[in-house]
């Protein structure tokens, strides 16, 4: 446990991730050294991609510095919040809130949730110079080390250094801050995934480039101006507004979800010039307001173009065509029309914004209907009296924030990319405006989507003097879980929809200098094991991070797994061996389960292994063996340290 990665760390190759990815779709490309030849790469692509080298993209001081940081695995572990998660509003809940760094949080999340959230909001830092900001992430390397990691001179490495460490707010800083964030949350999109960041004048400019570096300058859907509803003078000019950058993962997969209205429109168009093209309306297509009977001649309008004639008799019977009927006229939208018969009158995409729902025929001049539904756009301005101070005050937690979001604008953006079962983050969680905004939607029987949302919050100390501090809050993720819990009170009585109101909680802890240093100090050599760094972590932090680790995420339960003498861990197919003193009576236990019991098929085994002597490890491994001999079933035997 952290030994692993500790190690892994100190090793790290800032662009092992791309290069392994680039040999898994290449390997032509890598010699026989494992070197990469750029000239074999540039060939391979000659054929179909034109390669440009314009040199144009956006550089800072602190750039390499950031992709190290983005490179590197969380040495902190998650702790459960076993009094909130055992509550009965939560335990079943598949809503998360984490407390802690979202650099850690982040890298925790993308071991299990990685290409699962389709949609990000934050609200990061404004940089403004009164907002509070300073880097202030992790910083332990010398001038020595920055030069031999990141591959620079001195003199970068001592800028780099000198910035790092003095907690600077200036723009390279606020970017080697915010890129390894936007790195990571890039991972943890769906294909047609979107993230949704607000801003102001000072970073908006670097940010919209940071995205263009990250999500590709392809995948921007739009710069939204958000008003505020207060004016603040700046100079000459009245400060009101806001942004909200939005790109896509891949613009080419990424759709609007949400129908605004549907739209009615005549079939038929009044320009001259138009060609005069035949339809055969299907039988059975309904016919408002006209009489039963047989219509044989042409309708025209006097001084129009807008003229149909009919080229077969057309019978009308209990309000709708008896026959087929072929029309020719200038029609509007012929082509649309012919798919919408063509699929059996079913929903047919639309050649201009929506899809075709339903054709019919309204009065004797038997002028087409086109009911077309029509799907909002993300728009680039939102207007919004609604202050989301309002929506604290009514929750009795005002002047806790300056200038939260409201839900408003939260809503009417993400519940147009959002569908059934979607998984929202916010990662600068802040007053815990996003989680309140989920809430109101899956209340809302007009939306109904049933979303789920993961929050992460520093553990940022309340100044001393503040309202919140005197009201009992030391840090602000104490304030946006209350905001959550009394929001749900609140919506529960006002609706009582039957939605997930609770939340689960995780704590991101560093690892202790003493037990740090006992990790280090272990010797697996030994004949012994040390059953005590178990209780340094805790079974359940163990349980948690690791089987987060191993793809299942933060909301899947485990199950004790009881065999003689000794108390296992198991989650679907994984089996996790933490208590030490493990004897040849569960050993043996363990293979006649496997044996004996048919649908038990668990192919992997994890071990803490301060927890086992070598001896140990390699006893189960070698009884394994007769598992794969008797039932073919190969157990992977995994020790962690």
């Amino acid at each position: 446990m952290i030994k692993n990665v500790v190690e892994k760390n100190k090793n790290i190759d800032v662009n092992e991730d791309k290069m392994n990815k680039l040999k898994e779709m290449f390997p032509n490309c890598f010699n026989i050294n494992g070197e990469f030849d750029i000239s074999v790469f540039e060939e391979e692509l000659k054929a179909n991609i034109s390669i440009v080298k314009e040199g144009y993209g956006l550089n800072f001081l602190g750039k390499n510095y950031a992709k190290y940081v983005a490179s590197l695995e969380t040495e902190t572990i998650l702790v459960p919040d076993e009094e909130n998660n055992n509550k009965v509003e939560n335990e079943n809940s598949e809503n998360i809130y984490i407390s802690g760094d979202n650099i850690d949080a982040l890298k925790h999340l993308v071991k299990s949730y990685s290409g699962q959230i389709k949609c990000i909001y934050i609200d990061p830092p404004y940089n403004t110079g009164s907002d509070g900001f300073v880097y202030n992430d992790k910083f332990n390397l010398t001038i020595e080390k920055l030069i031999d990691v990141l591959d620079v001179n001195e003199d970068e490495a001592k800028r780099i250094y000198s910035m790092t460490n003095s907690k600077s707010n200036s723009h390279s800083a606020w970017l080697t801050f915010m890129y390894p964030r936007l790195y990571l949350a890039r991972q943890l999109l769906t294909d047609d995934g979107i993230i949704f960041i607000s801003i102001d004048d000072n970073e908006q400019s670097q940010l919209k480039l940071l995205c263009d570096s990250i999500f590709g300058e392809e995948n921007i859907v739009s710069s939204i101006c958000v008003n505020r509803t207060s004016e603040v003078a700046t100079n000459n000019v009245i400060y009101k507004h806001e942004y909200m950058i939005a790109y896509s993962k891949n613009q080419e997969l990424f759709k609007v979800t949400g129908v605004s209205k549907y739209t009615c429109s005549r079939g038929t168009v009044g320009n001259h010039d138009q060609t005069m093209p035949e339809i055969e309306f299907p039988s059975g297509l309904i016919c408002k307001n006209v009489e039963d009977g047989i219509y044989n001649q042409t309708r025209k309008i006097e001084g129009s173009y807008e003229n149909i004639e009919n080229l077969t008799p057309i019978i009308v019977e209990n309000g709708k065509l008896k026959n087929s009927v072929v029309l020719k006229a200038r029609w509007r939208s012929s082509n649309d029309m012919r798919n919408y018969f063509n699929n059996n009158c079913q929903p047919t995409p639309a050649k201009i914004n929506g899809e075709i729902v339903d054709i019919f025929f309204e009065s004797n001049r038997f002028n087409p209907t086109i009911k077309k539904a029509t799907f909002e756009k993300i728009d680039s301005l939102f207007l919004t009296n609604r202050r989301g101070s309002k929506e604290l005050e009514d929750l009795n937690l005002s002047n806790y924030f300056d200038y939260p979001k409201s839900t408003d604008l939260l809503i009417h953006y993400i519940n147009l990319v959002l569908n059934e079962g979607d998984i929202v983050l916010d990662f600068f969680s802040g007053s815990g405006t996003t989680a309140h905004s989920i809430l109101r939607m899956n209340s809302d029987l007009k939306i109904n989507k049933k979303i789920h949302y993961i929050m992460v919050q520093l553990q940022e100390k309340c100044n001393k003097s503040s309202v919140a501090y005197k009201s009992g809050y030391k840090t602000i993720d104490e304030i946006g879980q209350e905001r959550i819990r009394r929001a749900a009170i609140k919506i529960k009585e006002e609706t009582n929809a039957d939605i997930d109101y609770g939340f689960k909680h995780y704590t991101i802890k560093d690892v202790n200098t003493n037990t740090l240093d006992k990790l280090e100090k272990f010797e697996p050599n030994y004949v012994i094991s040390d059953g005590s760094i178990l209780d340094e972590f805790g079974i359940n932090a163990v349980l948690t991070t690791w089987m987060n680790e191993d793809g299942y995420g933060l909301t899947d339960k485990y199950e004790k797994l009881e065999l003689e003498d000794y108390t296992a861990y198991k989650c679907q197919n994984t089996i996790y061996l933490l208590n030490w003193n493990i004897s040849d009576l569960f050993i043996k236990a363990l293979i006649e389960k496997y044996e004996k019991e048919e649908n038990f098929d668990c192919n992997r085994i994890v071990m803490f292994g301060y927890s086992f002597t070598l001896n140990e490890i390699q006893t189960l491994k070698d009884n394994l063996q007769q598992v794969k001999n008797i039932k073919g079933i190969n157990v992977e035997v995994i020790t962690r340290y």
